[in-house]
């Protein structure tokens, strides 16, 4: 993976969105009300004039404010909170309910980047799950039981693979393994889970069988603190940071996508935005170091990544 920088140069490479031609021209610029001046472009050859869509295409408010809202509401502040702290800093309000969508549509769409990302990791990966509740209809009464199943790289504390599921057995927990099998490819030689059952087969169907081992490519670490085999403080610490900013939510609203999006957009948080106590520095720094976002905001950086 090359070197990838966020700056003007990487992210605007313009083309012609009608024939992908490279002969494009300034020609003026497309006025506002709340983004400023956007420049628009003309080609040579279609005569078609255009807009870049930087991830911000047709949206009403400022890419600054976008991602203020998406950082703030990450950093445990709710959407109505983050409604009224515009409502004071702002002419231009939002509701509470904006800064939701926002959440949803820019976690997708960053992910669909990240996901294709490979990662430098240790040896040793530890997955688990965590129970969440969904309240699946407006009145209230109805909740669904579901699960967050997550994969921690333990020399960089990269979040390798997460998703969210109404259940949790082997099909639920093979796609996160097979996320993290791609992202890691060759690098790990252990996952350690808890005592679950549907984990051992699944470890073992998605990693194979090593004809030079003459066993197993993966070992399967398997350790129950009931009978006193230690804890998995890795991916129980990732778990605190986890319910730190979720425990607030009082269940998930809404469908289960929306619920997806939103964990997908912490495992975003936690992988490029948070700096790690432990390491001092975001986990991509380490599992990532080809990737370096230049800009301190690093929510603007990573959509830009995402569009280019």
């Amino acid at each position: 993976m090359k070197s990838i920088k966020v700056t003007e140069k990487n992210y605007k490479k313009v083309l012609c969105p009608n024939c992908n031609s490279k002969k494009i021209i300034n020609r003026g610029f497309r006025k506002t009300e709340n983004r400023g001046k956007i420049q628009r472009y003309y080609c040579k050859d279609c005569s078609h004039r255009f807009v870049i869509d930087d991830g911000f295409f047709r949206m009403r408010n400022h890419p600054k404010k976008i991602t203020c809202a998406l950082d703030l509401f990450y950093r445990g502040v709710s959407t109505r909170k983050v409604q009224e702290h515009f409502k004071a800093f702002y002419p231009h309000n939002s509701s509470h309910k904006s800064v939701y969508k926002w959440v949803i549509k820019y976690s997708d769409m960053i992910s669909d980047f990240t996901d294709k990302l490979k990662i430098n990791s240790g040896k040793e990966i530890q997955v688990d799950e965590m129970e969440y509740h969904r309240r699946t209809n407006p009145t209230k009464k109805g909740v669904s039981k579901e699960w967050f199943i997550d994969s921690v790289d333990c020399k960089t504390r990269y979040m390798a693979g997460s998703k969210y599921f109404k259940s949790r057995g082997q099909k639920e927990i093979r796609e996160v393994m097979n996320k993290v099998k791609y992202k890691t490819e060759g690098y790990v030689t252990t996952i350690t889970t808890d005592g679950y059952t549907a984990y051992e087969d699944v470890v073992k169907k998605t990693f194979g069988w090593n004809n030079k081992k003459q066993g197993y490519a993966i070992r399967h670490n398997k350790v129950i603190a009931s009978k006193g085999e230690g804890f998995n403080i890795m991916i129980e610490r990732l778990h605190n940071s986890i319910r730190e900013r979720t425990k607030t939510f009082r269940g998930f609203h809404g469908s289960i996508e929306s619920a997806q999006a939103i964990m997908k957009g912490y495992e975003i948080f936690y992988n490029f935005i948070r700096k790690h106590q432990a390491i001092k520095k975001c986990p991509y720094e380490l599992a990532i170091p080809e990737l370096i976002l230049t800009s301190e905001n690093k929510w603007l950086g990573l959509i830009r990544l995402s569009k280019a």
